[in-house]
């Protein structure tokens, strides 16, 4: 095994750092500060950290084959063109309900923008209960919605052979499974099959991604941590301990997509944990892991 290393690539400070996207032709990686209602792109060349600010709380981003981004903001999926730092609404979602946001979000193979809601805090640790919503933003601009009752819609991912669809609702503290048909891009609700349950120590499920092994690397916000699980076995098979409690997600990147890019919050640390936290929301980038991850698809509309 390698030696595994940490290091803190982004010291600028995220108060909720999310969603982060390897964008391979500008050796970058993009990532949400949903929190501070920004998107930002890092350079790994320069080390030059720039941010677009938008009107919401930002939930997740994805790359356009066209350029530029789509993102999913307030309960909106939008067009974000970096060079002038303009958002075009394309659909607005969950009216009805003012206090959802969207959250993570994803593209799948074929090239559609997969994002899920969930309802904010209306104080400390209270949350109204199964109001969040998966929904699929196809490249005609069409939107499904896919699953319904959701408390945090949280990370995904595909397999290797695309036929399943791997999902986190967090206050499951579960990884779930469902079939997943490409061509149409409709995922099987009623085949959902619990693949991993979370360790106490684990806490709560965040962002998650796929290694070129079809093993899930799963975020632990709160659990101070990324775990690697196998879906065939349901079983943890690696534990990378991370330098701040509050993990939020994760992704491959670097030339050859053998670095993982992990993101953190410093949001509801408060000055004693902070105190012995100083790293709380920087961007970290683990080598010597020993896998290698896919490429991020790109939104085809």
């Amino acid at each position: 095994m390698s030696s595994i290393k940490i290091e803190s690539v982004v010291k600028e400070k995220n108060r909720m750092g999310e969603c982060p996207v390897w964008e391979e032709r500008l050796n970058s990686l993009v990532y949400v500060d949903i929190n501070s209602q920004k998107v930002c792109r890092w350079n790994s060349i320069t080390n030059e950290v720039q941010c677009v600010s938008v009107d919401a709380r930002v939930g997740s981003v994805a790359l356009r084959k066209c350029g530029g981004y789509v993102i999913a903001l307030g309960t909106r999926f939008a067009f974000l063109n970096w060079d002038n730092q303009r958002v075009v609404s394309i659909a607005e979602m969950e009216l009805d309900k003012p206090n959802n946001r969207f959250n993570d979000g994803k593209v799948d193979p074929m090239g559609r923008f997969f994002a899920g809601t969930m309802a904010e805090e209306t104080a400390p640790g209270l949350r109204a209960r199964h109001q969040g919503a998966l929904y699929t933003l196809f490249p005609d601009r069409c939107v499904m919605k896919q699953l319904e009752q959701v408390d945090i819609s949280n990370g995904l991912d595909w397999s290797l052979d695309h036929r399943t669809f791997f999902y986190i609702d967090s206050l499951a503290y579960a990884v779930n499974a469902f079939n997943y048909e490409l061509y149409t891009g409709k995922i099987d609700c009623s085949s959902c099959r619990p693949v991993y349950k979370l360790e106490k120590e684990e806490e709560m499920p965040d962002g998650m991604c796929i290694d070129t092994e079809g093993k899930l690397w799963v975020a632990c916000i709160d659990g101070g941590r990324v775990i690697r699980i196998d879906p065939e076995t349901g079983k943890r098979i690696q534990t990378v301990k991370m330098p701040a409690s509050r993990i939020t997600s994760c992704c491959f990147g670097g030339k050859d997509y053998s670095e993982m890019y992990v993101t953190s919050a410093y949001d509801e640390l408060d000055r004693a944990a902070l105190a012995k936290e100083p790293q709380a929301g920087e961007i970290f980038k683990i080598t010597g892991l020993g896998v290698k991850g896919i490429p991020q698809y790109c939104f085809a509309g």
